[in-house]
C-alpha cells in the first residue's frame, strides 16, 4: 500500500511514519500544501491522508480540486477541527473520511483499511445506454464497442470483450481463475483455467500501450484491471509463463 500523507506539522508525520513502518505501508510525506497537491496529482497512490490547515494550499482546496479531476483516490482529512459544519464541509469536497486530532494510529489504520476497502469493492454502473467510460477506455455493452484513448478497438473476440467489460466493471479487484470462469464464462464450462490465462494475454498484446498493460497478474492469486498502477513494466506475466500457457 502507498499513501501520500500531506501533513505540516512534524511530530504528526514522526508518529504517522513509525506506524506505517510497523504496518509494511509505503508513505510518502510532504509539509507543504502546493507541493503536497502536485505529488497527488502523480497518481499510484491507494490513499490520500491531509491536513485540514497547510501552508501554500489547505486541504480542503486540495480535496476539491482532486475530486474536480475526476480521481476517485480514497480522502481521509485530519483536521483540529471539531465541529459538524467543518466535518460536512470537508465530505462536501470529496473526503471519504476525516480523524480529528488528537487521534491513535489504530484509530488513522482502522479509517484507511475502511476506505481503501471500499474503494477496491466498488462496482462501476454501466449508463442507461451501457456505456462504461473510465480515465482511458470506453466500453458499450449494447454496441460491443470499445474505443481505447478515443481509438476504436476492433479486434476483440466476443469472450475478450465480455472479460474486459467485466474488468472495468470492477477496477483494481483481484479475481482468481475460478471467479473469472464464473462470472465471464458461466456456471455450464467445463475448460481448464488456462483458457482465462491465455484471453488475458491476447488482451494485452491487444490494448496494451507504450505507458499501461492495465491487467495485472497479482501471483499466487489472479488478475487485475488498473489504469493508475498497471504500468506495463514487470506487471506482464513472463514469456516462458505465456508460452505454457498456449500449449
Amino acid at each position: 500500500m502507498k499513501i501520500l500523507v500531506i501533513e505540516d506539522n512534524e511530530s504528526v508525520s514522526s508518529m504517522i511514519e513509525l506506524f506505517f513502518l510497523k504496518e509494511g505501508i509505503e508513505g510518502v510525506f510532504v509539509m507543504d500544501g502546493l507541493e503536497g497537491y502536485r505529488r497527488a496529482q502523480e497518481g499510484g497512490w491507494d490513499c490520500l491522508i491531509i491536513d485540514w490547515m497547510l501552508p501554500g494550499m489547505d486541504g480542503v482546496t486540495i480535496c476539491r480540486n482532486i475530486r474536480q479531476e475526476n480521481s476517485e483516490v480514497p480522502i481521509i482529512m485530519l483536521t483540529a477541527k471539531d465541529s459538524e459544519s467543518d466535518q460536512v464541509l470537508g465530505l462536501e469536497m470529496g473526503a471519504d473520511d476525516y480523524v480529528t486530532k488528537p487521534f491513535s494510529p489504530l484509530a488513522l489504520m482502522a479509517r484507511i483499511k475502511a476506505v481503501t476497502r471500499r474503494y477496491n469493492t466498488r462496482t462501476v454502473a454501466p449508463r442507461e445506454d451501457g456505456v462504461i467510460e473510465t480515465k482511458h477506455f470506453k466500453v458499450n455493452k449494447n454496441t460491443r464497442e470499445v474505443f481505447l484513448d478515443g481509438k476504436s478497438v476492433t479486434n476483440l473476440t466476443p469472450k475478450e470483450f465480455d472479460l474486459l467489460y467485466h474488468f472495468v466493471q470492477h477496477p483494481k479487484q483481484v479475481f482468481s481463475r475460478e471467479q473469472l470462469l464464473e462470472k465471464v464464462w458461466g456456471y455450464q464450462f467445463y475448460g481448464d483455467d488456462r483458457t482465462v490465462d491465455v484471453h488475458i494475454k491476447r488482451l494485452r498484446n491487444k490494448i496494451t500501450t507504450e505507458d499501461h498493460s492495465f491487467f495485472q497478474t497479482v501471483w499466487g492469486v489472479g488478475y487485475k484491471f488498473d489504469e493508475e498502477d498497471g504500468v506495463r513494466s514487470g506487471v506482464n506475466s513472463s514469456p516462458l509463463q505465456d508460452k505454457k500457457n498456449e500449449n
